[in-house]
């Protein structure tokens, strides 16, 4: 599985698609040269996840996601090509969010069920950990 980590103001204004390349011009300088950096690099900024393996459990990979935003989706598979960024990072153009297959936040938000009709979606409480009832197997996908 693959986990992104984003506030939900960012999902409101950028639905359906995430690509750095729409929301270059609201960066600040620090992004632009990080940005820059990754073209030199890549080709492209891309978008990164985190992928979770059996040294990098999807625990940990939501938890560090959280630190980039207040909801996280995973995905059981990516469009390809996809960059390997670092040991557990990964980057891909664009991601598409409608193609989720499970999401998982720290707040109350009645709207993701209205972007996300059908898509579980997990509302975690930071002082209790995860809820032992999350199942981490990937729905099939129509990718």
């Amino acid at each position: 599985m693959f986990y992104h980590g984003i506030n939900w103001v960012y999902v409101k204004r950028e639905y359906p698609l995430l690509s750095p390349r729409r929301t270059v011009g609201g960066k600040r300088r620090d992004q632009l040269l990080d940005r820059l950096h990754l073209v030199q690099q890549f080709g492209l900024e891309p978008i990164h996840l985190l992928e979770a393996d059996e040294n990098y459990p999807p625990e940990r990979c939501i938890q560090a996601c959280l630190a980039f935003g207040d909801t996280v989706f995973a995905f059981a598979q990516l469009p390809h090509p996809i960059w390997q960024l670092s040991a557990h990072e990964v980057g891909v153009e664009v991601l598409d969010l409608r193609t989720c297959n499970h999401i998982f936040t720290n707040m109350n938000n009645p709207e993701t069920a209205e972007f996300f009709p059908g898509t579980p979606c997990t509302q975690l409480n930071g002082r209790q950990g995860f809820p032992k009832s999350i199942d981490f197997t990937p729905k099939s996908t129509l990718l």
